[in-house]
């Protein structure tokens, strides 16, 4: 038996519910998903009722397993491999891709839609092209990602999203140079992922940027050199204090609020860069001086979708590294859950200290 968790309409919460899939087809391969991390884009989908998707909708978009079922002309994976499933894979045929672009894909690779309800037989929307909350489903083989499998599951699925998003937003979306200096402004789990991805990428000072001190000193614990207090100041005055009243050459936003943005622009250096990783809310707008702000100091603002990541290039490199040692992967594990915890647990994310919790299935 396969069950899902389901949003079947606006305003009726998720529920498990039994759920059918047809066979993969051309390019298609079917995953038995082991585990799948508590992602606050599925609460967004929820909390936006659809975020614009068909109904019904099978929530889940950060897993990880092993391919059981490949069809046709599948050539990247077998049956047994262990995967992540990625929410983006370039597609090779956009504006972008064909300019040599591919980390700026705006037209995924995709399965087609072969999970159903068994209540009514009704069609599921993954989101994503995901579904991930669910024990099976079917993605495109360039979505089927192969990481090593002494890498364990539930720290292999964070790489799906929220680890890749952080990370990836400083390794490859806006690259940080070595020996740069960085602020992160929200300390949850996407910005303790972007300071883990500074560190990586070698840069000098990491300033980490929240109200909470037990983030704060989480993110010190995972490679920051100094922390911002926002509580307990201004923080763009704390963060160019530390920096000699220059400001940090790049500055990423983790957080959804617009204030976040405005923030991270503040705090660039001349020239610098102020990077947007967390989804906005539906009609934010960005309160910056256009002369004093931005044309003065040349300051640059970049968006980043997911890290902009090459998920058959990015993910392997940083299931790597964290086997090596270079990325602290458990530390973003706090909990594991069931499936069936996952509906009352969506709207507690990222509270009491948590991280990331993971269902695993």
């Amino acid at each position: 038996m396969t069950r899902g968790l389901v949003f079947v309409e606006p305003g009726v919460a998720p529920a498990v519910e039994e759920i059918t899939l047809d066979p993969p087809g051309p390019r298609e391969v079917q995953v038995r998903v082991e585990a799948c991390g508590l992602c606050h884009t599925d609460l967004h989908v929820v909390e936006t009722e659809g975020w614009g998707m068909p109904f019904p909708i099978l929530l889940g978009h950060e897993g990880a397993g092993v391919v059981e079922v490949v069809g046709g002309d599948v050539t990247g994976v077998v049956p047994g491999d262990r995967v992540v499933v990625a929410w983006r894979a370039p597609c090779g045929e956009c504006p972008q891709c064909r300019r040599g672009d591919p980390r700026r894909c705006s037209s995924q690779l995709r399965a087609k839609r072969r999970m159903h309800r068994v209540a009514d037989g009704a069609v599921l929307t993954p989101v994503l092209r995901c579904g991930c909350f669910a024990n099976r489903t079917i993605v495109h083989e360039a979505c089927a990602v192969k990481v090593p499998a002494e890498l364990p599951v539930e720290q292999a699925c964070l790489l799906a999203c929220g680890f890749s998003t952080g990370a990836g937003a400083v390794l490859w979306a806006t690259p940080v140079r070595q020996g740069s200096s960085v602020a992160v402004i929200g300390c949850g789990g996407v910005g303790l992922a972007v300071v883990q991805g500074a560190r990586l990428a070698g840069a000098e000072q990491i300033v980490a940027v929240d109200v909470a001190p037990e983030k704060l000193e989480l993110a010190l614990q995972l490679g920051a050199t100094d922390a911002v207090d926002a509580s307990a100041g201004e923080p763009v005055a704390q963060v160019r204090e530390l920096t000699a009243g220059s400001g940090v050459e790049f500055a990423f936003s983790a957080i959804g609020a617009a204030a976040g943005l405005a923030q991270a622009v503040r705090m660039c250096s001349y020239a610098g860069t102020a990077t947007l990783v967390g989804i906005p809310a539906p009609g934010a707008t960005l309160d910056v001086d256009l002369g004093a702000d931005l044309f003065g100091p040349k300051i640059a603002i970049a968006i980043t979708h997911g890290g902009d990541t090459i998920p058959q290039e990015d993910f392997p490199f940083l299931a790597r590294a964290a086997l090596d040692g270079r990325l602290d992967l458990d530390r973003f594990v706090t909990s594991t859950v069931s499936l069936d915890e996952v509906p009352d647990r969506l709207g507690r994310i990222g509270q009491d200290g948590e991280i990331r919790a993971v269902a695993l299935l």
